[in-house]
């Protein structure tokens, strides 16, 4: 499998089936006739029904057959399929709905950010883009994470290293929840930015080399994470638990500013010993 472009066709098609299949008729006080439904979720023309729109829309749309839904079917549709607001929002993006910038994709770290994000040591920080390219960090998140001056450009993303590097992809605990939060993060950028061809490359080269994100790729999962706990097994120190917190500047809003703090004392005692080393 490989993502060259983004068909929003298809991808509306797809992604729509996936919401109605994911429904149960008993939360929408439907008859269930288990016994005669030959697809999970909701038929069609249960959910045309709730959408207000016909059953025959319903069907072009899943067949992709080049509909552009107006903003207030999308916005039925969002209702109907209860999404949450990023699974929204990424409809929206597809259904190209909603507004976007048409500024080029952050590659280097605005001066003030990359000044700010040193400024914040003790606490562990990094600059990153929409597509998880590290622009900026201090020495606290590289004792953290991985020297990030000893990689050529092209690897310094957080996505590509925890899929591809080797010391990376056994680093966290939860390795499982962390990637497929990510790759759900991932995919809304690849929405909302469609003109991003090194986004879209990077999905093709990863898809193409690694089984897990082709996988969980294809599940379509939504989901933008600014917030959050990680545990990771650090070689020197042991197991170090962080919060992080994600801010977006609203100058330079294609760079999303990283910042970590321990989780428990136990963290804590381990980052100080880490960052005295």
């Amino acid at each position: 499998m490989t993502t060259r472009t983004v068909d929003r066709a298809q991808e509306l098609a797809a992604f729509l089936r996936t919401r109605r299949e994911r429904l149960d008729p008993i939360d929408f006080g439907l008859p269930t006739r288990r016994k005669v439904r030959r697809t999970p979720g909701l038929r069609r023309e249960e959910v045309a029904e709730l959408a207000g729109v016909s059953i025959d829309y319903i069907v072009r749309l899943e067949q992709a057959r080049g509909l552009r839904p107006s903003a207030d079917v999308v916005e039925a549709l969002a209702r109907a399929l209860r999404l949450a607001p990023d699974e929204r929002a990424y409809l929206f993006d597809l259904a190209q709905r909603r507004p976007r910038k048409a500024d080029r994709p952050a590659t280097i770290a605005a001066p003030p950010l990359a000044r700010l994000v040193a400024g914040l040591s003790p606490l562990p920080a990094m600059l990153m883009n929409h597509r998880y390219d590290i622009l900026a960090w201090n020495d606290e998140m590289a004792r953290l994470l991985l020297d990030f001056d000893t990689l050529p450009p092209a690897e310094r993303n957080s996505m590509w290293l925890c899929l591809m590097h080797p010391e990376i992809r056994e680093f966290y605990v939860d390795r499982e929840r962390v990637v497929r939060e990510g790759i759900a993060h991932l995919r809304a950028a690849w929405a909302a930015h469609p003109e991003d061809q090194a986004l879209t490359e990077l999905i093709a080269e990863i898809t193409t080399h690694d089984e897990e994100f082709a996988r969980l790729w294809a599940e379509r999962d939504v989901k933008v994470n600014g917030r959050g706990r990680k545990a990771m097994r650090h070689p020197d120190v042991g197991v170090i638990a962080v919060h992080f917190e994600v801010l977006m500047p609203l100058q330079d809003m294609d760079q999303r500013l990283m910042i970590c703090r321990a989780a428990d004392e136990e963290s804590q005692s381990a980052l100080d010993r880490l960052c005295a080393a």
